[in-house]
């Protein structure tokens, strides 16, 4: 370790102060926040206290008789003397809110300084107004400023020919320092209002964003748990309601139909408990079961057969060799159960509801057709304020897919309700 470093070592470990800044600039800047607090808190009190402060240097340094010691001419009397020091010194009160009216009313007595060769030094209070001009208003009354301060200079060293050095240049030097310490300061405060507003920003957006999560992932988990809630009640209430048609006629279906909604009712369970767990448990303890995908599909086809519902499915085309996206996959397969679902649950009894699904493969698109037969209508998928329909799109807008959903048509040999999903198999720039 080095000399250096150990010389920064305790600075950037100290207590209380930020890496990179030293014990007494922190002090320093807790001082000065202090001060800006109290000032934005108390700004009257503030501009008095100073101004009096003003006030009274300025008197003590006419009363002292050190005003002699460097004026041009120090036979002046001292009761103007004394006018002019308050003349320079009390406008201070409104230097903040008309800078450029101060200097107007101290441009005579400005001029009555330099004429008599008083050359007081509370004429220099004047770039006190000076920086509050380039603080505070527009670049071009800086102009006006600097015209108000150096005329009556002017006019007093063309007075007095051998006066030019003394009094123009240590003004002009005090209004130069004045101007440019009020440029920077504007800067730096301009500069530190866009990075509190740009922070001010990010923070409502970053809000917003964590509110469209959290929107987003509630409707996420509102379309799985009517996903499996629903499709799996609507398997139960076919096996209750098939058992009870052959309770009387055959106890052993019945049995059969009993066993099966036990079975899809654990099915449920276990599917429900594990997306709750998800929300209820830290992400690394949740238990993570794989989504159903397209090779699930005969495991749910069964499940709808036990239930009562024939089902037939037919596959075109041929599956591409890299098989869609698990997205893709789960779109396809809670589209196809939703819309079996439906059928189970407003198929009717007469005549017997049916449901084909069709699979087509293409070079660059998957579509599903699932057909229901039956006394279907669209109270099956819309009414009831139900989300089935709205569910399906919303899976399908994920990929850019699209999904259809409306009557057979009219030309089919028997009613019932069709539900149509066409899914790019490749991601698009959307």
């Amino acid at each position: 370790m080095t000399d250096d470093d150990i010389n920064r070592t305790p600075a950037a470990k100290a207590p209380g102060t930020t890496p990179g800044i030293t014990r007494i600039t922190g002090h320093l800047q807790r001082l000065l926040q202090r001060v800006r607090a109290f000032d934005l808190g108390r700004p009257m009190v503030w501009n008095e206290l100073l101004t009096v402060s003003w006030v009274l240097f300025a008197v003590l340094d006419v009363t002292s008789g050190g005003w002699r010691t460097v004026a041009l001419n120090p036979n002046v009397s001292g009761t103007p003397v004394l006018l002019m020091s308050v003349a320079f010194s009390a406008p201070l009160l409104w230097r903040r809110t008309h800078p450029l009216a101060v200097l107007a009313f101290m441009a005579p007595v400005s001029l009555v300084n330099a004429w008599s060769g008083a050359v007081i030094q509370a004429a220099f209070l004047q770039e006190i107004v000076v920086f509050n001009v380039a603080l505070r208003l527009p670049g071009r009354a800086l102009a006006w400023a600097g015209a108000l301060v150096a005329a009556p200079l002017v006019a007093g060293a063309v007075h007095r020919p051998h006066s030019w050095d003394p009094l123009i240049v240590p003004h002009l030097w005090a209004f130069a320092l004045s101007a440019m310490l009020g440029i920077v300061v504007r800067t730096r405060k301009e500069y530190t209002e866009a990075l509190v507003d740009r922070a001010r920003r990010l923070e409502l957006e970053r809000d917003q964003q964590a509110r469209l999560a959290a929107a987003a992932e509630r409707t996420r988990i509102a379309r799985e748990m009517h996903d499996i809630i629903g499709h799996n009640l609507s398997v139960i209430t076919g096996l209750a309601d098939g058992g009870a048609y052959a309770a009387a006629k055959s106890p052993e279906r019945a049995a059969q139909a009993l066993e099966a909604i036990g079975t899809t009712s654990r099915q449920a369970l276990t599917e429900l408990r594990r997306l709750l767990g998800v929300l209820r448990d830290h992400p690394a303890e949740a238990d993570r079961t794989p989504q159903p995908t397209l090779d699930d599909m005969d495991e749910l086809l069964t499940g709808v057969r036990t239930a009562g519902l024939p089902v037939r499915l037919r596959i075109h085309g041929t599956p591409p060799s890299a098989p869609p996206t698990a997205g893709r996959q789960l779109t396809v397969y809670r589209v196809v159960q939703e819309a079996l679902t439906n059928t189970l649950k407003h198929g009717g009894t007469d005549p017997s509801p049916t449901a084909e699904v069709t699979l087509t493969y293409r070079p660059t698109e998957l579509e599903a057709l699932i057909t229901g037969t039956g006394t279907i209508g669209r109270r099956g998928t819309e009414g009831g304020g139900g989300q089935g329909i709205t569910g399906m799109r919303e899976r399908a807008s994920l990929y850019d897919g699209t999904l259809d959903a409306g009557p057979l048509p009219e030309s089919a040999s028997v009613s019932g309700w069709q539900v149509r999903l066409r899914l790019s198999l490749e991601d698009t720039p959307s």
